[in-house]
């Protein structure tokens, strides 16, 4: 079969379109014919060795795509199976395995690109609102990035539970995406915490769900009501320094989490109840999915390039 190859850390150049192996799946685990794989920035971390992962190695997590093998033991799924995993093993590829217990039915309605495109950020968004920080209507959040592919559905499934979502957005364009996909305002970068403040008259938000890390951390702190929450579930613009404890003491009693992705997926019950509730409000038209870009799975330099570029909206995805 065909892969993303990558043998040493580096650029958008060292990921090799080669032939490999076909993998064949383990007791427990399908073997999946891809038919989309999201593109994500962890992979870009892997690749150029911001992360340490041992190369060579095919990257990626997140893909959709046909059950054409089931390993021993596995009954639940069927071979002609329409799934998407969040959790597969090196997904730039055109076949991959996953775990069965990590993988979802997408039903009709769903299009290949679009359940390709959103299992890892629509399970992303779905823990940090549901379970990291549970939502109530009338709640006030400050989000980020909100033209981007988390910000987009995050903000969607806010409205849906009757928050007044605050988040932020660098362009023109990418400010009207953000509001089409009902965010109350939509701010750029500067002084973020004193508009949170006049926006809530003085309380701030009752939680901030902040991917951004380095650049943004001390003013999501700032912009939180007393006995706020910061949910910080990622690092785009490089991971927070140490921090001292006693600051959230001092700014106001307040609550914070570093969560991952993979603690909130702990069992195929979790999995269902995440991905079944995200593909069923895409099938039935209440939750958009934009797709920024759809590459060709030969052409992953180019969309590694485009991601990191922070030029794009939406998800990137690549098509074997």
């Amino acid at each position: 079969m065909k892969a993303i190859h990558v043998s040493q850390a580096g650029g958008p150049e060292v990921l090799e379109y080669v032939d490999v192996p076909e993998p064949t799946p383990a007791p427990g685990q399908v073997l999946i014919e891809t038919v989309g794989t999201g593109v994500n920035f962890i992979e870009t971390y892997e690749r150029s060795g911001v992360y340490n992962i041992s190369y060579p190695a095919i990257v990626g997590t997140e893909g959709a795509g046909r059950v054409v093998a089931l390993g021993d033991g596995v009954k639940n799924l069927a071979v002609g199976a329409r799934v998407a995993t969040a959790q597969g093993v090196s997904t730039y590829a055109e076949y991959f395995v996953a775990d069965a217990a990590h993988v979802v039915a997408v039903p009709d309605g769903v299009s290949d690109v679009e359940a390709a495109a959103l299992p890892l950020q629509g399970m992303t968004a779905h823990y940090l609102i549901n379970s990291s920080y549970p939502v109530k209507e009338g709640d006030v959040v400050l989000t980020y990035a909100g033209a981007g592919g988390v910000g987009l559905l995050l903000t969607q499934l806010l409205k849906m539970k009757g928050a007044t979502v605050i988040t932020t957005a660098s362009t023109t364009e990418k400010r009207e995406l953000a509001k089409g996909a009902g965010a109350d305002y939509v701010l750029e970068y500067d002084d973020i915490p004193g508009t949170v403040r006049e926006i809530t008259n003085g309380r701030g938000a009752d939680v901030v769900y902040d991917g951004i890390g380095k650049d943004t951390f001390d003013g999501s702190l700032a912009s939180l009501r007393r006995r706020g929450m910061l949910v910080l579930f990622g690092g785009a613009s490089g991971q927070v320094p140490p921090v001292n404890l006693q600051r959230f003491n001092a700014a106001g009693s307040l609550f914070f989490t570093r969560p991952t992705l993979k603690d909130y997926l702990l069992d195929a019950e979790e999995v269902e109840w995440r991905g079944h509730e995200l593909f069923s409000l895409v099938a039935s038209g209440k939750l958009d999915v934009r797709i920024g870009g759809q590459y060709p799975l030969s052409d992953a330099k180019k969309a590694h390039h485009d991601l990191e570029s922070r030029g794009t909206t939406g998800k990137l995805v690549l098509v074997p």
